[in-house]
């Protein structure tokens, strides 16, 4: 081997060459042809494996060789084998330039091999962070935030390796003193390792998917979620915009997720109409009378008022008074009214619950409280449905008596 590195020198020599410019065209004769076999090399194995490896994804039923090819891994691995190559050849390239010269460029040669490596991990992760997000059981989980650590992890280690191949270190004396640089990484590095940690927890408590919709208040979040990786979250808005919350601020704060209620079957409606106090009163037979007009709790009516009527006959109650006995009253008529029309209302799920409820009485008057589910989720047909519902309702109110609170205005206070 000493003989062909000297080929070219020999033969100069022999011509008559001066010694020293027959050592450097030498040297130069020996990096062209080292390079050229080096770059053949390349090229040969680079296409067999990409060969190789295309023709095995056909035959392959899994996607994760296709996205192998799609993200360069086989590209990447090739290059590994004609840098070895190159490490091996440089002491004959090299030899009759030794010591500084030959260390030098091979310790620079071994930190490329130490880069092409990362790249060939950055490769292989980003691959699997393709494939997991294939998965369904994947699709809604933070694989950006785990990817994220593991490359991190992996460009701390080729740092290390970096800096022992560059400074000669022993591995013992390396990490003693990277031991006692730990406090200062971990600085360095809190908001990545607060990530880290967080993304885990929401992934392990499943707090938060990708697609949910949440409503985060304090950093103005509305919207479904789109991306978790290790140090923020992103949110796309209803308005379209986009909001991005740290990721450990899902952990420390409080934020709602609405994906209880995507997953039910029905979204609620809860609302309240506010009467006036004032307008509440016992029905007379003749308000009775014309309150079975309205259909849909005629018969109830009739019911009601026969129950009532050999109620206060059996025991010789005194209706002179109306108070006396039991008697029905508008608001509680109106009441059974809004069940009975929610009940027979066709966007109204009939599974879930349906109930109007009066609260305790406020300077604003009596709340009567509508709680329901409609069927259909999405955010403008659920708006459409509960606008229609309360649309009929406060114009139902007037034919049952009573009167909806509003706050005085001017026109309150002009003479009539």
């Amino acid at each position: 081997m000493d003989r062909l590195s000297h080929l070219v020198y020999d033969y100069l020599v022999a011509h008559n060459v001066t010694h020293s410019i027959a050592i450097y065209l030498n040297l130069i004769a020996l990096i062209i042809v080292v390079s050229i076999v080096v770059f053949c090399i390349d090229y040969v194995i680079r296409k067999l494996l990409l060969t190789t490896f295309t023709k095995f994804a056909k035959r392959s039923k899994s996607k994760f060789d296709d996205i192998l090819i799609a993200n360069k891994v086989s590209r990447n691995i090739a290059h590994i084998i004609p840098l070895y190559l190159s490490i091996k050849a440089l002491p004959y390239v090299l030899t009759d330039f030794h010591n500084t010269i030959e260390i030098f460029i091979a310790k620079s040669l071994q930190v490329i091999g130490v880069i092409l490596v990362l790249w060939v991990v950055r490769s292989v992760l980003n691959a699997l962070k393709d494939f997991f997000k294939t998965l369904p059981r994947f699709k809604d989980k933070p694989i950006d935030s785990y990817i994220q650590v593991f490359m991190i992890f992996a460009w701390i280690v080729g740092f290390i390796f970096t800096i022992v191949v560059v400074n000669n270190v022993e591995w013992k004396v390396f990490f003693a003193t990277i031991g006692g640089a730990t406090a200062i990484i971990i600085l360095i590095f809190r908001d990545t390792i607060l990530g880290f940690v967080a993304s885990i927890q929401v992934s392990i408590n499943d707090m938060v998917r990708i697609g949910d919709w949440i409503t985060m208040e304090k950093y103005g979040a509305d919207g479904d979620v789109t991306e978790i990786n290790l140090s923020t979250v992103k949110v796309q808005n209803f308005d379209k915009t986009i909001t991005t919350i740290p990721t450990y601020a899902l952990i420390s704060d409080s934020f709602r997720n609405w994906r209880g209620m995507v997953n039910s079957n029905g979204r609620r409606i809860k609302r309240a109409l506010h009467i006036k106090l004032e307008s509440i009163k016992y029905l007379t037979k003749d308000d009775l009378s014309n309150l079975k007009d309205i259909e849909i709790i005629s018969n109830y009516l009739s019911q009601r008022e026969t129950d009532i009527n050999n109620y206060n006959t059996a025991n010789n109650i005194n209706k002179k008074v109306l108070l006396n006995g039991r008697n029905l009253t508008n608001i509680g008529v109106f009441r059974k009214y809004i069940e009975t029309y929610l009940k027979s209302h066709s966007a109204i799920n009939k599974e879930m619950m349906i109930m109007a409820r009066q609260l305790a009485p406020t300077t604003q008057g009596v709340p009567l409280e509508i709680y329901a589910f409609s069927k259909d989720k999405r955010w403008e047909n659920y708006e459409y449905i509960m606008s229609d519902i309360f649309d009929h309702l406060i114009s139902a109110v007037p034919y049952f008596n009573l009167e909806l609170f509003e706050q005085p205005n001017s026109s309150s206070f002009l003479s009539t």
